[in-house]
């Protein structure tokens, strides 16, 4: 039995090249380095240091979950995003013309690029929301929304890229 567990250890270390346990599929023989692009804001209100997270955000996601390296030179992959939405809407009405809750929402344009593979590539839209009490001012939650909504978009963008699920 400790045998069989040995090679089964030792099958997943070889054949791990393409795939790990989180279904990533990327070839890692034939995609090695990666390129984000700095963002363009084109919404309305949204803070001006966001393009500019955003694609950090990006950057920072695909370093620590892949073994791709990152190179502006004659990249494998490319990332290229906008802004297309940041705002904040009412939510969950109540008596008396108020709201309970208020959401932003933020929308990113994505599109990605695979110089090894064109048929891979791909344009789309990502988009998540953050609610928040009424009562409170946008500002004084801000941080930790864009926080939020960035970390779900990132893995979205991530999973849409190299997964095949």
């Amino acid at each position: 039995m400790l045998r069989f567990l040995q090679l089964l250890f030792l099958s997943v270390l070889l054949f791990s090249g393409c795939y790990s346990f989180r279904g990533i599929s990327i070839d890692y023989e034939t995609v090695k380095t990666y390129y984000v692009e700095q963002f363009t804001n084109n919404a309305l209100n949204a803070q001006p240091a966001l393009a500019q997270r955003l694609a950090e955000d990006l950057k920072e996601k695909i370093r620590t979950e892949s073994r791709l390296v990152l190179n502006d030179e004659n990249p494998d992959i490319e990332f290229k995003g906008t802004i297309v939405r940041y705002d904040v809407s009412s939510e969950a009405p109540q008596p008396g013309e108020t709201t309970a809750l208020n959401r932003l929402t933020i929308t990113t344009a994505i599109e990605y690029i695979n110089n090894k593979n064109e048929d891979k590539g791909w344009k789309k839209n990502f988009s998540f929301f953050y609610d928040f009490s009424s009562s409170q001012d946008l500002s004084s939650v801000e941080d930790d929304a864009v926080s939020t909504i960035s970390n779900q978009m990132m893995e979205d963008i991530f999973n849409a890229a190299f997964t095949d699920w």
